[in-house]
């Protein structure tokens, strides 16, 4: 039972799914190490260092964890591991004595952490997969829908709802593929013992047996290892690992930040999902705040320094390793891969249920969208003839004007003004003027664009 009389972390409770919170859990760390301890026997029993019944006692209790007791232990032994051991062979009658047999803490540790954070990566992948194929199905449907489109968040030119959405899409695809290839890229540590020159393996099983040894122990444990490694596996693997997670919160960081931005109602484009029972504020019964976005950027926030911790953590493992890494790496892992579920469930959500508002996007492409078109008009001037610079300040007045009646409350005159300006009129007649002046179809090949990465991702996630 959870006990709120003491902290606990928001990680434990409130944020990430259950499924990830299980595999980070105390008891299944204790229940790999086992499942590790157990493999160890059944290897060593295979070269006739351990007896069959020996291996099938600890085989019996493999599940029996029983934490209670170990922190019981661990408050003499001021050692974790060893108080795992110590109740596990109390447990086992037959085979406790023989638990162990060669290694050292980081054999069982590291091989567990190696095998945890790729089966962390296999949930954080798949749901990537299901974000993206999201995403495409959305693409698609609003590959052709005119927006304005920002810069320096200012308004700039039209562009799709769909090829705006496909930025965000195509970072997540290269997240998706920098996590893909570092799960590949997982080793153990392997079983070499206190400095990793396996010297304490090879005085049980004859140097010559060593290679065998560890071929079987990787292979049962479908592990591989990592062919040199000190008394840990390198650090420089957590450190590319929690990158590819931090990288992948960086991409939903901008889209939650853009969100944000869309949502505000002066814009009013695009919002997040909002419940009929949503309270949005205690004091202003009318807001609606962005609530979802707002707890990805502020979570993705603190995964972004991650990285940092697991640089240190590599660079400053002198010689054969240090334990300055240990108290930090309890949480680093864990919390870097909690984090990134969470972040990818929150954003699954808004995403599947992202409202939409069409009247806000016409609306926001009629008043800002002329000035964009002027770049049209420009350049169908210049291939009628007219000079280009000339034709530009003459355009450049027009803006100006139309952005005071803007400030003033009034609608963009600037259409009426190009279309009736008798110096563009000598090169271009006002139907074609008008035509040029409607932004809305001034979008280049975005929608073709979009749609291909659709069809992309669902190649490649397929």
């Amino acid at each position: 039972m959870t006990d709120y009389e003491t902290y606990l972390s928001p990680l434990t409770w409130r944020y990430a799914s259950v499924e990830m919170r299980s595999l980070w859990g105390e008891a299944q760390k204790r229940r790999i190490w086992r499942e590790i301890w157990v493999t160890l026997a059944e290897v060593q029993s295979s070269f006739d260092l351990v007896r069959p019944e020996q291996v099938a006692d600890l085989r019996a209790q493999v599940d029996d964890v029983d934490v209670p007791r170990a922190l019981e232990i661990e408050t003499e032994l001021h050692h974790d591991l060893m108080a795992e051991l110590k109740v596990f062979a109390e447990q086992c009658p037959l085979g406790g004595g023989i638990i162990h047999l060669g290694s050292t803490s980081t054999d069982i540790e590291d091989n567990a952490d190696a095998l945890r954070v790729r089966k962390s990566l296999d949930l954080i992948i798949r749901s990537l997969a299901q974000l993206l194929e999201i995403f495409s199905g959305m693409i698609d449907q609003w590959a052709s829908t005119p927006l304005m489109a920002f810069t320096h968040l200012q308004p700039a030119e039209p562009s799709t709802l769909g090829y705006r959405l496909a930025q965000y899409a195509q970072d997540l695809l290269t997240d998706w593929e920098n996590l893909r290839r570092a799960r590949a890229h997982v080793r153990g540590k392997g079983f070499k013992g206190a400095v990793g020159t396996a010297a304490s393996y090879a005085e049980l099983l004859g140097e010559d047996n060593l290679e065998e040894f560890e071929t079987r122990m990787s292979t049962q444990l479908g592990l591989p290892f990592y062919p040199v490694a000190t008394q840990t596996y390198p650090r420089k693997q957590d450190y590319q690992v929690v990158s590819a997670l931090a990288g992948l919160g960086g991409s939903l960081n901008k889209f939650a930040f853009d969100l944000r931005l869309l949502q505000s109602p002066p814009i009013g484009e695009l919002a997040e999902p909002f419940k009929s029972t949503q309270v949005g504020s205690s004091a202003m019964p009318f807001k609606r705040n962005p609530i979802n976005a707002e707890k990805i950027d502020s979570l993705a926030r603190v995964l972004a320094q991650f990285p940092r911790i697991a640089w240190d953590n590599a660079a400053h493992s002198l010689l054969e390793r240090t334990l300055d890494d240990s108290a930090n790496r309890r949480f680093l892992l864990p919390e870097a891969f909690l984090i990134t579920d969470e972040l990818l469930g929150v954003s699954t959500r808004i995403v599947m249920g992202l409202q939409v508002d069409e009247v806000a996007m016409a609306r926001n492409l009629e008043i800002y969208g002329p000035f964009a078109a002027t770049e049209r008009v420009l350049m169908g001037l210049a291939k009628a003839g007219a000079d280009r610079q000339e034709m530009h300040e003459h355009l450049r007045k027009h803006a100006l004007t139309a952005w005071e009646a803007l400030r003033a409350g009034r609608a963009n005159p600037l259409i009426d003004q190009v279309c009736q300006d008798e110096v563009f009129l000598r090169y271009v007649d006002e139907k074609t003027l008008h035509r040029l002046m409607d932004a809305s179809s001034h979008i280049g090949d975005a929608p073709r664009r979009a749609k291909e990465l659709a069809r992309t991702i669902r190649q490649v996630i397929s």
